[in-house]
């Protein structure tokens, strides 16, 4: 598959919209004498208040602008860096129209490049890694793996691939889509924004990399919270 470099058009859409096109991009992360390079084989798409017609109750930016969010209001291109339960630090692309918020979380990925280091990121943040299909399989393994973390790396550039505070990111895109892309609920999320009714969850059909499915709390199909016509199981679809 051939890549090139991803730019802040290829961007600007919802990242409900973009985000299927991320999968099979690789993002490297140069970090000291360090760099590494993950294949993105799971992603999930969050709008922000007033992105798309349809509010997204899982999102961040769900409520609006707050110092916490404030990457992804900005410029498409840039990386959301959080800290997820106090512990990991979670890796989004920002995208979506101007003036709007949206990004979209790396889930997991393949380590292509860099293996020793991705290894050695993870042992250093008390990680275990049981096989290298392990390293970056999760979106705390993920961030831990290409080293970018919380609060310092908020922010950085991966379409200008400029330096910020030692480190520098960039993203390229593959050239044609990849095949065998599959949507669903996303993982982990509570209430109604984990349900069916917001499939926004999409990965690599057999791809031993992406993370294992859980519901959140309230989201189960029997959940009284989720209405009655998203009152599923987790069942996968393949795009067309």
């Amino acid at each position: 598959m051939t890549l090139r470099p991803a730019t802040r058009d290829d961007l600007r859409g919802l990242p409900v919209e973009v985000a299927p096109g991320l999968l099979g991009a690789h993002l490297t992360v140069r970090l000291g004498g360090d760099v590494v390079t993950a294949r993105l084989t799971e992603v999930e798409a969050y709008h922000g208040l007033g992105t798309g017609a349809v509010p997204d109750p899982g999102s961040h930016a769900r409520s609006g602008p707050t110092p916490r969010n404030a990457t992804m209001w900005g410029e498409p291109g840039h990386l959301y860096v959080y800290l997820s339960h106090g512990i990991h630090s979670c890796v989004n692309v920002v995208c979506g129209p101007a003036g709007t918020a949206g990004g979209i979380l790396l889930r997991a990925g393949e380590i292509v490049a860099g293996r020793d280091a991705a290894l050695r990121h993870r042992l250093q943040r008390g990680g275990v890694v049981r096989s290298d299909r392990d390293l970056a399989r999760g979106p705390g393994r993920f961030g831990d793996a290409i080293g970018l973390r919380h609060p310092v790396h908020d922010g950085i550039d991966a379409i200008s691939g400029g330096e910020w505070h030692g480190a520098v990111a960039r993203l390229d895109l593959p050239s044609e889509p990849v095949p065998g892309v599959v949507t669903g609920p996303r993982v982990g999320v509570a209430g109604v924004a984990g349900t069916a009714a917001f499939p926004w969850r999409f990965w690599i059909a057999g791809d031993p990399t992406v993370s294992a499915f859980r519901w959140g709390r309230g989201a189960g199909p029997s959940s009284p919270r989720a209405p009655a016509s998203v009152r599923q199981a987790n069942t996968p679809h393949m795009l067309d």
